[in-house]
């Protein structure tokens, strides 16, 4: 046992593979023990290798998500603006590990054109919009999927090869990191968080693919284009009505989706 001790106390961290240090244990699905590492380099958290995958995604989305519908809606009104103002509102869009289509059918109601990936989940509500793997994209959209990832890095790339652009959401792992039983997002009831990122995570990310990194509030932004210094006002819009008339200007296209979609079989 000391000798496992030893050869489990460091693993290479998944971000900068620099060395991590073991920082404590958990049990995930009340069962599972678990080991999780530190980098102090890049400021990521990792579990050991995830065995128990399996079982955690037996249901894709866990029983315990209860704001699933409500984070889409949110989402929905909080990309409004940025979308409009800093990119093409005229192109493509994906949401990348788009659960059950709820983020992309509310997208294109009101009127971005936008489609559907998930190799997981079984598309509910986009169904005929599902990304053909071939058209340009503008901006990749990825809510709550980055502590999903076993192989952070390898998925990042993946995204990087269709757009340069991705927009993500996630919590930030706090400082000092929490114990196990303190942070409610290490989700250790259903098992799916594996991966566990800081801002300097993020901007380390941004930087080894020469892209830049925002905070909009708690949508993350590592993209290509340098956004203007006026980006951190853009939430202060909407008291002034910004995203209501944003919505005048753009043509949902709810109806123009149930004429294509009508005599699909």
């Amino acid at each position: 046992m000391g000798n496992e001790s030893k050869i489990n106390s460091k693993v290479n961290c998944k971000i900068c593979s620099s060395k991590s240090d073991f920082i404590f244990d958990a049990t995930i699905l009340n069962k599972n023990p678990v080991k999780y590492y530190y980098c102090s380099n890049c400021g990521f958290l990792q579990t050991e290798d995830p065995y128990w995958l399996e079982e955690a995604y037996k249901n894709p989305i866990n029983l315990s998500d209860t704001g699933y519908l409500q984070r889409n809606f949110s989402l929905s009104k909080k990309l409004l603006i940025p979308l409009y103002l800093f990119f093409n509102k005229d192109a493509k869009f994906l949401d990348y590990a788009g659960g059950y289509g709820v983020f992309v059918r509310l997208m294109r109601d009101i009127g971005f054109d936008f489609y559907w990936q998930d190799k997981y989940t079984q598309n509910l509500f986009a169904r005929g919009f599902e990304y053909n793997g071939n058209d340009a994209i503008e901006s990749i959209t990825t809510f709550e999927s980055f502590e999903h990832f076993a192989n952070p890095i390898e998925e990042v790339e993946k995204m990087l090869g269709i757009s340069n652009n991705i927009i993500f959401t996630t919590e930030l792992l706090p400082a000092p990191v929490p114990k196990p039983n303190d942070w409610w997002y290490y989700g250790l009831e259903h098992g799916q968080h594996i991966s566990f990122y800081s801002e300097n995570t993020l901007r380390f990310i941004a930087q080894k693919y020469n892209l830049n990194y925002y905070n909009f509030n708690g949508l993350y932004f590592i993209i290509k284009k340098k956004l203007p210094g006026y980006v951190k006002y853009c939430s202060k819009l909407k008291i002034f009505g910004f995203d209501k008339f944003i919505r005048k200007r753009l043509i949902s296209k709810t109806w123009e989706d149930h004429l294509k979609l009508r005599n699909v079989k």
